[in-house]
């Protein structure tokens, strides 16, 4: 009889964890998520996706040790996907201690729970393309430096070395993915792609208003959220634990990217964004791009979807209100 994987995620409710829970629920995983406070917590993302029911719920505070050490004690699970933290860049400036405590110390209060435990369970960590800071035009692999630029990058900077060094001193099974932006219907509004295609969708339906942005000569490198969820899995099923850049390969500028997204519903997107340098970061990253060929070679992973494509599905979902605008 095959015996059902156990996983557990953190940062459940948000649109990784969402997809990711549908992944391994369509694997026969046995899938528990944690909040905070999980039972006042929303977990709208999967419901959308129609897992209501289908996940186990606990309250987990990856910042207190006890708190994380007695959940993974509790579900004992065989892979842990570590999505929680701080997700904000442009909030991490306002909040450099929380940014801080939520991700560095909440990745090492896993780590050493696992230890202590003397647990095999494996351990996926959600690095950030964030780590390397501006590339200058050329595309990221695993053996670029890091060159952080905000509370957030010197946070998941140093979360990525204390993974690296747990998986090399202790011997754990613990994998970095170093992910580029990657969207999906499930980002949250406060994200600029879909900040963009909502007032465009709304704009399309006779709204009057004007789109502000800040620096539109940012260049990203922007993939489809499903597919990198798949690379996470793919990392903790290697024969080995180690760290992968996950990227399309391919980088637009935001200016694109917002004329993508107008041109879709047959506007002018000049007519209808404008500026503002109040929303421009105190250290702006001018451009990123990602290199996942070592992910191709090693796990037989690859982008399929690009800027366009992610720009047609966004558009088309708000065109056909399968999600609300």
């Amino acid at each position: 009889m095959l015996v059902k994987k156990t996983a557990l995620i953190t940062g459940i409710g948000g649109q990784d964890g969402a997809y990711l829970s549908q992944l391994l629920l369509s694997k026969g995983y046995k899938v528990f998520g944690t909040s905070r406070d999980a039972g006042v917590s929303h977990f709208d993302s999967l419901a959308k996706l129609g897992l209501a029911g289908q996940v186990d719920f606990l309250s987990m505070a990856p910042n207190d040790f006890k708190s994380t050490l007695t959940a993974i004690s509790k579900v004992r699970p065989d892979e842990i996907y570590h999505l929680a933290g701080q997700t904000s860049v442009g909030l991490s400036f306002e909040q450099p201690s929380e940014t801080i405590e939520s991700i560095t110390i909440g990745t090492l209060n896993i780590l050493e729970a696992l230890r202590f435990l003397s647990m095999p369970a494996k351990i996926y960590h959600a690095s950030s393309s964030e780590c390397f800071g501006d590339t200058g035009g050329i595309p990221a692999n695993e053996d670029t430096p890091f060159d952080p630029v905000s509370p957030y990058a010197v946070a998941k900077s140093a979360a990525h070395w204390l993974v690296r060094n747990y998986r090399e001193a202790n011997k754990m099974f613990a994998a970095n993915g170093i992910l580029f932006n990657h969207e999906s219907e499930l980002r949250p509004a406060r994200f600029v792609t879909q900040k963009v295609v909502q007032a465009a969708y709304r704009i399309s339906c006779g709204s009057k208003e004007k789109v502000t942005l800040g620096n539109l000569d940012i260049s990203r490198d922007w993939g489809w959220a499903p597919e990198y969820v798949e690379a996470m899995w793919r990392m903790l099923q290697a024969d080995q634990p180690d760290d992968f850049v996950i990227a399309t390969g391919e980088a637009n500028s935001l200016q694109q990217f917002v004329e993508q997204v107008f041109s879709y519903f047959g506007l002018d997107w000049t007519q209808h964004v404008q500026h503002d340098e109040r929303l421009m970061r105190p250290n702006e990253i001018l451009w990123s791009q990602g290199d996942s060929e070592k992910a191709h070679r090693v796990l037989g992973w690859q982008a399929s979807k690009r800027m366009k494509d992610v720009v047609q599905i966004l558009c088309r979902a708000y065109q056909e209100g399968k999600v609300g605008a």
